[in-house]
């Protein structure tokens, strides 16, 4: 019994972590709140595979992750990007605040009536998201001009969340059974690196964050360019005369 709550004790555990970060966020903590997002990140890639393992997926434990993410990574990462940038824009910061989290409660609500399981999100997973703009502001010293460049990003993760765009899915890939052992472990672990250095690593994890989000990108340009090709050659063979 015990273990077929371990899947919704993660979940809550995320939940929990989106709510330090918004109290961390409001009271100007932004970095310690990217922390926390990252770190719920974590939970969010072991509560799946937790309940596959001890055979406790459910509907109930589909519904609470939903909720806990939409906390986590749609709420939390805008309050910091409130904080650090959007709060100087007057309305376009406030439509561009509510954009994100829309966004991501669409991606989600999508996710959850999908029909059947496949090895690729369509739009960008909110988890995904969410760690890219909590960590992206971090970043606010090191660009220029942040006031534009920071809102600009924000917006174009929000709009990738509802593309069609395909990723990678991830949650796929199989884990041997000591994992649920040794990676909350690992976890733990990271959190107290984290925990005294996350000024110059939560920067870092920004760099294979965004990889993934520019991959879904460069992946819809060249479907899009390969249908154009394929297009442009069906109509040259429809236009091409007939030799006798």
């Amino acid at each position: 019994m015990i273990q077929k709550a371990i899947p919704s004790l993660l979940t809550v555990c995320n939940l929990a972590l989106g709510v330090v970060a918004l109290l961390w966020v409001s009271a100007g903590r932004a970095s310690d709140a990217a922390l926390m997002v990252v770190v719920g990140m974590v939970l969010d890639g072991l509560d799946g595979r937790a309940a596959r393992f001890f055979h406790a997926e459910s509907q109930f434990g589909k519904e609470l992750d939903s909720l806990s993410d939409i906390v986590t990574f749609g709420v939390a990462p805008t309050l910091i990007m409130w904080h650090v940038v959007l709060h100087t824009l007057g309305w376009p910061g406030v439509l561009i605040a509510v954009l994100f989290p829309v966004c991501g409660a669409l991606r989600l609500a999508r996710f959850n009536i999908a029909k059947k399981s496949t090895n690729y999100f369509v739009g960008l997973p909110i988890t995904a998201a969410g760690g890219i703009l909590a960590t992206l502001a971090l970043y606010r010293d090191l660009l220029s001009p942040a006031n534009v460049i920071l809102p600009a990003g924000m917006v174009i993760l929000a709009l990738l969340m509802v593309s069609r765009t395909r990723y990678p899915n991830f949650k796929k890939i199989a884990f041997p059974r000591s994992a649920i052992v040794v990676v909350p472990l690992l976890a733990i672990g990271v959190y107290i690196i984290f925990r005294f250095q996350h000024a110059v690593v939560n920067r870092l994890i920004f760099v294979p964050l965004a990889l993934y989000g520019v991959y879904g990108i460069g992946r819809m340009v060249r479907h899009r360019r390969r249908s154009r090709i394929r297009n442009r050659e069906g109509e040259i063979e429809i236009v091409k005369p007939e030799i006798k």
